[in-house]
């Protein structure tokens, strides 16, 4: 089953061994990752290497006197690299990160050594820089402006660890700062992420890192007006698309990454045409039936739900702007109701609100789709999701008007429901104490008798008849009235 990646944030205070402040970072990244599902929330990323972890345990950052590390910059020759190097852990301390900005020159310095000769040099350089964009104080945005041009051209080179630093650097630097915003979309930001994916296809590292950047640009206050027209316009939705298939050797990351920069153009008010025509639907379609797929192989591997998030969201954003009568060819594959099934009793217990979501997808689906309604039938899900009716936390509502939608769409699906046991489920549903479910179920119920009268004689041998009594008796308004109306005009005659 695929993986997350290795984590890449920033841990804080010590560990006691490698493997503690491994799982810590592990712990946090997916806390981050978490919080961006629920919140859209914006957040920073450090990478450290290997032997940088381990510096983390000896060292505290910032012990170093970051005054004393300029000026030895400035004088030194061949010991620039250590001295760089030393810089970068102590700019892991707030304070001494304004201190270093302070510094006449330092930045001109720091930019100098980023585009020197040295490549050594040049990799120490950006690592300064990255740990600067990744200061909690939103003026280090616009001290790293001088050398935004450089970590943009920087982005075409074959390193794999430079390009990471720079792409990361550029996605902590852009939400804080709407002048450093406007100069990386003029200096080509757009088009440099776009060539980056295309170019890295098989460096999925890479590719994490440009998804990553690509969602910080998105998250950027004036987004739709400024950033979503420019991206849509280039290449990048196709390439964004192309990465949503995991590669099991490497993991969820890229996916999980592009897969959010796609629910941020999908959730702005832009016409979606341009996304389907493109195959955003299909795509995201697909990969959820693969999901789903790999739920029911009893592959529950943590991160398969911060993938899952944005591609249900993905495909009920684009499901707005779909015709009806082309939603066939953009799924491609009725198996997707199925698939969302397995998700949302996969999800059930251990994310209550990812399955809600999975179940409004679901139920957007079949209410513009008779052949999925009829595929729920074939498929033998609807007892499945009957099951879930008596869950709370909005769960059954949703289920119920997906149970809803098949009954609307063709008496016989009426006909194959009652078969299955709907009504007995309905007159466990109308005696529950949400208002919402109870009219639900009436509506439900109402379809129902009125597609058979086998079906309403059904009912009433099931007990349904003191059911619908008792609401009359201890309810009022709406309710009233259609228990009323359901009893008088359809239940007595």
């Amino acid at each position: 089953m695929w993986r997350l990646n290795k984590v890449r944030h920033k841990a804080g205070g010590h560990a006691n061994t490698l493997e503690e402040l491994r799982l810590r970072r592990r712990e946090k990244e997916r806390a981050l990752r978490q919080a961006r599902r629920d919140r859209q929330l914006v957040s920073k990323r450090l990478i450290l290497n290997e032997d940088e972890e381990q510096d983390l345990m000896e060292i505290t950052p910032g012990e170093q006197d970051v005054v004393s590390l300029f000026h030895a910059l400035q004088h030194s020759g061949t010991d620039k690299e250590a001295y760089l190097r030393t810089l970068s852990k102590a700019l892991r301390n707030p304070s001494a990160q304004l201190i270093f900005i302070k510094l006449e020159n330092s930045m001109h310095l720091l930019v100098g050594l980023l585009t020197g000769s040295d490549a050594r040099c040049r990799l120490q350089a950006v690592r300064c820089l990255h740990e600067l964009s990744h200061s909690p104080h939103t003026s280090m945005a616009s001290a790293c402006l001088p050398a935004t041009p450089y970590l943009l051209t920087y982005l075409s080179g074959q390193s794999t660890k430079f390009t990471e630093l720079c792409l990361y650097t550029l996605g902590n630097i852009c939400p804080d700062s709407e002048v450093v915003k406007e100069r990386l979309l003029a200096q080509g930001i757009i088009p440099a992420l776009a060539s980056c994916i295309q170019n890295r296809t098989h460096n999925l590292a890479v590719v994490e890192a440009a998804g990553f950047t690509l969602f910080q640009l998105l998250q950027t206050k004036d987004a739709v007006q400024k950033v979503i027209p420019m991206v849509l316009a280039s290449s990048l939705p196709s390439q964004l698309l192309s990465v949503l298939t995991p590669d099991p050797e490497f993991g969820l990351a890229p996916a999980i990454e592009c897969a959010w920069c796609l629910h941020s153009l999908t959730s702005s008010a832009v016409d979606h045409r341009e996304l389907l025509a493109q195959g955003a639907l299909t795509q995201c379609s697909s990969l959820l039936v693969s999901l789903g797929g790999a739920v029911v192989d009893g592959n529950t591997d943590q991160g398969v739900e911060l993938l899952v998030c944005p591609l249900l969201r993905c495909v009920g954003n684009l499901l707005s702007s779909c015709p009806v009568e082309a939603l066939s060819s953009q799924l491609g594959d009725v198996h997707l109701v199925a698939a969302l099934c397995e998700l949302v009793f996969a999800f059930l217990h251990t994310f209550p609100a990812l399955a809600r979501e999975t179940a409004w997808v679901l139920n957007n689906l079949t209410a513009h789709s008779t052949e999925l309604c009829s595929a729920l039938l074939t498929f033998n899900l609807a007892p499945r999701l009957m099951e879930l009716l008596p869950f709370s936390q909005g769960i059954n509502t949703m289920i119920l008007r997906v149970l809803a939608n098949v009954a609307h769409k063709k008496k016989e699906f009426c006909i194959r429901l009652a078969e299955l046991g709907l009504l007995s489920a309905l007159a466990a549903t109308l005696k529950m104490a949400n208002q919402d479910m109870v009219t639900l179920s009436l509506e439900v119920l109402f379809m129902m008798i009125v597609s058979s009268p086998q079906i309403a004689e059904q009912f009433v041998r099931q007990g349904g008849l003191s059911v619908l009594e008792a609401i009359q008796y201890n309810n009022e308004g709406e309710v009233r009235r259609r228990a009323t109306h359901l009893l008088e005009q359809h239940i007595l005659t």
